[in-house]
């Protein structure tokens, strides 16, 4: 059985967790919209990695909606001491599953409220706002007025730690400036690395990165050179992928999901991967050459 130990820790908030996690999205159906093709092995990939020592899970109670949450409950509660389960805020799906911005402080304090009661929760440990100015990415705008009300809620004690996801750097320093900030979640992998410099700000503050489409998500990473560095070393390219993440940068937790037990355990095998000097200088040239798509 594959270990995570040696991904490392990281504090966030003020609990350690393990550097390598798992991200619940593709647990509910197409589009991450309705059930899950098969609710059972929904139900084992969550016990499988936390068995295999996962104590970081990310989520969501608009993946479904409702549905990501109501499957961990059912799962894992009552939850293992040491599991810390962080959510999402800030959309809210449309009846064709569309993601819709849910900024008001109504549909705020009712996202906490409905986190909390799927996942059986007094507390939410850890909650991102997810910031939906465009559709594309992350884009510029205040965030003071969604990030006042979650501070409200957090003062009120339903959160106890706050993060930000989908946003920009100019961002990240307004919420720092409301309130303390424990990660930040945004798209970043091999191919896709907007954030370097943002990823080095945060390390040096010991506030945590959390890459969202760590894999490349709804596209995966296609490239030569990470192929041909995954067949050197015996490994699958999305195993390399990861590891790769673990290596760059020491604030970095991952989030990768899968339905499958099978694919768990690949992913959580990045931990153990060793990726030699030659293998990260061809890696890290990915993101500037047209080699990954």
């Amino acid at each position: 059985m594959s270990t995570i130990n040696q991904s490392g820790t990281f504090t966030l908030g003020n609990r350690t967790v393990k550097r390598l996690g798992y991200g619940a999205m593709q647990l509910a159906g197409p589009g991450v919209f309705g059930p899950p093709r098969d609710r059972d092995a929904a139900l084992a990939v969550l016990r499988e990695a936390v068995a295999f020592g996962v104590n970081h899970i990310d989520t969501s109670d608009f993946y479904g909606p409702h549905v990501t949450n109501r499957l961990i409950r059912e799962a894992l509660a009552p939850y293992p001491d040491d599991l810390v389960i962080v959510t999402k805020i800030g959309a809210r799906r449309g009846e064709d599953g569309s993601w819709l911005p849910a900024f008001s402080p109504e549909a705020l304090t009712q996202a906490v409220h409905d986190n909390l009661r799927n996942l059986g929760l007094d507390v939410l440990e850890v909650v991102n706002l997810r910031i939906m100015f465009s559709v594309h990415g992350p884009a510029e705008g205040s965030i003071e007025a969604p990030l006042t009300v979650v501070a409200e809620l957090q003062r009120r004690g339903l959160v106890r730690h706050i993060g930000l996801s989908n946003v920009t750097p100019a961002q990240v320093a307004e919420g720092r400036r409301i309130c303390e900030i424990v990660c930040v979640q945004n798209q970043y992998n091999l191919a896709h690395r907007t954030d370097d410099a943002l990823i080095d700000d945060l390390a040096r503050d010991a506030i945590a990165y959390v890459p969202f489409f760590p894999l490349g998500g709804f596209n995966p990473l296609q490239s030569s050179t990470l192929s041909d560095v995954a067949a050197r070393l015996g490994a699958t390219p999305m195993r390399v992928a990861l590891a790769w993440l673990l290596r760059r940068a020491p604030n970095i937790l991952l989030i990768p999901g899968t339905s499958s037990v099978a694919h768990l355990q690949e992913n959580l095998a990045a931990a153990e991967l060793d990726l030699p000097e030659d293998a990260l200088v061809a890696l890290d040239g990915i993101a500037a050459s047209a080699d990954c798509a």
